[in-house]
């Protein structure tokens, strides 16, 4: 009987137009639209930008003239530099066509118009620029037999633009918009998972009346019925996985079998979390419904899928959400994987979402079992 009953109900969660169409056609339509309108923008983000500065000589100085026609030449130039006037400086800076003035007199000096990393930056090469001047001027004054060793010693390669990379994974900022969007289809779950609590319920459908009064065991018939929806729910959610894998060919890592097991947990989280809403009170479809996507959609709101910023200002003021909340556990998965070479982080998403599905599991089958109807 229970084999029956998973059969019947698989074939009835493919029937469902609504449920293939959040669960399937929606993630890979939203999937493609993300594709084409953050396509290459990391790139050209994280290219290093020439830090556009204007160099005022009040003083003739050769050698500091000479430095930086050499940083502001090749493609990876520290600056883009103008040899210029004070005035016509200060009115550049004004305008923000440049960051900052450097004025050459007996020593060097910074002009900013305010605070950031491209002015500490500046001020960082000025810093450095006159040390090393000191340093030659001091050695010429003193051991001038040993000026040519200095030099090349602080004539090593120096590259201002090294990229250092904190992780393997890819550090596209905008991926993130992906492990959300994976999240939302397995979270969309909860669909089938109310249906199941509906389609339990005498007083709620026509179906539910003709198994309240059938002799097959409630806990047989809602197992099987639960087991069916999360096959269906991670055959869809695969899928819409392979799609964003393989046809968009977005870099979630090289842990790809991990990345399908993770899609697998947050379709069982969503699921459960369906059949506990739907079996909760004695409101009708309709309402249920909406609770049901409701919570679902504010869950992704809170996880990141509308604003990517969101999850860390959470994390700033009330970060026990993203403990607790789905959407934010399924995606953290993918990040998880793609950026850590542990799985420290993962196992701790991992088990707390199998805890949360556990508890709607209980929740939902102790409120079904409790229905009593003294007539249908």
């Amino acid at each position: 009987m229970f084999f029956h009953n998973f059969k019947y109900s698989l074939k009835n969660a493919f029937r469902q137009k609504e449920f293939l169409f959040w669960i399937l056609a929606f993630p890979i339509i939203l999937g493609t639209f993300f594709y084409v309108a953050f396509n290459s923008m990391y790139e050209k983000e994280s290219m290093f930008n020439k830090i556009p500065v204007a160099i005022v000589e009040n003083t003739e100085n050769t050698a500091f003239k000479e430095v930086i026609k050499e940083l502001s030449s090749g493609e990876d130039a520290m600056f883009d530099s103008k040899f210029t006037d004070s005035q016509t400086a200060l009115d550049m800076l004004k305008t923000n066509d440049i960051i900052g003035i450097i004025n050459v007199d007996s020593e060097l000096s910074l002009t900013v118009s305010n605070d950031g990393i491209k002015q500490t930056i500046i001020k960082s090469f000025l810093d450095q620029y006159q040390i090393r001047e000191s340093i030659i001027m001091e050695t010429v004054n003193n051991n001038p037999q040993n000026l040519q060793s200095v030099i090349d010693a602080m004539s090593q390669e120096i590259n201002c633009n090294e990229s250092l990379s904190l992780s393997n994974g890819n550090m596209d900022t905008y991926i993130q918009y992906f492990y959300n969007l994976i999240a939302m289809a397995a979270f969309f779950g909860s669909i089938s998972g109310l249906y199941i609590a509906i389609n339990n319920q005498g007083n709620l459908s026509a179906i539910a009346a003709r198994k309240c009064i059938s002799p097959t065991n409630k806990l047989t018939s809602i197992t099987a019925s639960l087991l069916a929806s999360f096959v269906a729910q991670v055959i869809c959610v695969s899928i819409g996985i392979t799609y964003i894998l393989f046809i968009l060919k977005v870099d979630m890592g090289d842990k790809i079998p991990m990345v399908y097991l993770s899609g697998a947990v947050g379709s069982l989280t969503g699921v459960t979390m369906g059949f506990f809403i739907g079996s909760f009170g004695r409101l009708n479809q309709n309402m249920k419904m909406a609770i049901s996507m409701s919570v679902t959609m504010l869950s992704c709101f809170l996880s990141g899928l509308m604003f990517g910023n969101m999850k860390a200002v959470i994390e700033q003021n009330a970060p026990i959400i993203n403990k607790i909340n789905p959407a934010a556990l399924i995606s953290d998965l993918f990040y998880c994987l793609n950026i850590y070479d542990d799985y420290k982080r993962y196992t701790e998403k991992f088990v707390t979402l199998l805890i949360l599905s556990v508890i709607f599991t209980i929740g939902g089958f102790l409120l079904t079992r409790r229905k009593k109807y003294a007539s249908l």
